[in-house]
């Protein structure tokens, strides 16, 4: 008699998403930031393993603004950098790919215009910020930096929150994977979705 076929399980970010090399980076980070606070030693970058460009942990250049998505378009996934580009009317961001609730990867709802992680049921607005919990607070992201042609930082991400403006499109887009920020908290409402949703986007299907 055949076994009962159990139901699979939505893939969480556990198994083969960290390399060893991440995994040493984050673990040797902590080391020093815990000497760092003994010692008074205010920085300890210098001991941070350096990663390669155009490999998660290290910088990734998106060529010109103007490949960039059009404002309110659907995001634009990076794999390798484990992020997803997307532009609103008030900039561009990198969001991070992890689910800010327990981990898992979330994904791009088409159909209703809006980020979904497939283990709780998370749902994020377009721009990264909280539609729906159980997730606590919104997105993270990764620092963008727009460089002109002399390589001159023109503009960077300048909080948690805050997207790029893309004031010129010849300006190169660099993307670092290795400077993550942590969007602040939000409390969704019980039951039910944040109601404002992000500037500029088409209004979104509710379920």
């Amino acid at each position: 008699m055949a076994e009962p076929k159990t139901a699979r399980k939505p893939t969480a970010e556990v198994s083969g998403a960290v390399s060893r090399r991440e995994f040493l980076m984050y673990a040797w980070g902590a080391s020093l930031g815990v000497l760092a606070a003994g010692s008074g030693v205010a920085s300890y970058a210098f001991g941070l393993p350096r990663f390669k460009p155009g490999e998660f942990g290290g910088e990734f250049n998106l060529g010109p603004a103007s490949a960039l998505p059009a404002v309110n378009a659907a995001p634009v996934p990076n794999t390798t950098g484990k992020f997803w580009m997307v532009r609103t009317e008030d900039g561009v961001r990198a969001l991070y790919k992890v689910c800010t609730h327990l981990g898992c990867l979330y994904e791009w709802d088409t159909l209703n215009y809006r980020f979904q992680c497939p283990c709780h049921g998370s749902r994020f607005w377009l721009d990264g910020s909280l539609m729906r919990g159980p997730a606590a607070r919104g997105l993270d992201q990764f620092t963008i930096r727009m460089l002109d042609g002399s390589g001159n930082v023109v503009s960077e991400t300048t909080g948690s929150d805050a997207a790029v403006q893309v004031s010129d499109p010849n300006f190169t887009v660099m993307v670092d994977t290795g400077k993550r920020l942590m969007r602040s908290g939000m409390t969704p409402i019980p039951g039910g979705e944040q109601q404002a949703p992000a500037p500029g986007a088409p209004p979104i299907q509710k379920s």
